[in-house]
């Protein structure tokens, strides 16, 4: 075994995640962070990097889906706390309510991961879909944020709510 293979941390091995009260009891407390896209923290299992440059394995129940602030628990008892990295996405802002929820309605029927706000939703940048809603009215805005779409009517876990 090389010297680099032997001087390396084991990979942290998260299989549980703490209940949103005790995750937002330590929403002070300085925690290791996982930060990932929307599509890596719908996997219920994956490796990754911590930011501090750690492996980290997690092995959640099936459909898991890890939401921003979610704290993991590793099997050395190390808190993770799981923040939503920026990626590329689209800012939908319509003339008027009717018009935003009819966009909602036409993107729904897609199935399309949607981060709803009472006056704009936020989706995956897609330019067809970007076209799409422009014909229907909307402003486009094309940036690089956190994605915390709707977990959906048939979600397991805790509601998911946008203010």
């Amino acid at each position: 075994m090389s010297d680099s293979a032997e001087s390396a941390p084991p990979m942290l091995r998260a299989e549980a995640r703490l209940s949103a009260e005790d995750a937002q009891a330590l929403a002070d407390t300085p925690l290791p962070e996982l930060r990932l896209p929307y599509l890596e923290r719908s996997k219920s299992r994956l490796r990754a990097r911590l930011a501090d440059g750690r492996e980290i394995g997690v092995f959640l129940p099936r459909g898991s889906t890890l939401r921003e602030g979610d704290v993991l628990v590793c099997d050395n008892a190390q808190l993770v706390r799981v923040r939503a990295a920026d990626e590329d996405v689209m800012l939908l802002h319509a003339p008027d309510a009717f018009s935003l929820l009819r966009a909602a309605y036409h993107l729904g029927n897609r199935h399309m991961p949607m981060e709803l706000a009472l006056d704009h939703l936020k989706l995956e940048y897609d330019a067809v879909l970007a076209d799409m809603v422009r014909g229907l009215g909307l402003t486009v805005t094309r940036t690089q944020a956190p994605f915390e779409p709707e977990s959906g009517a048939y979600a397991q876990g805790i509601p998911h709510h946008h203010h």
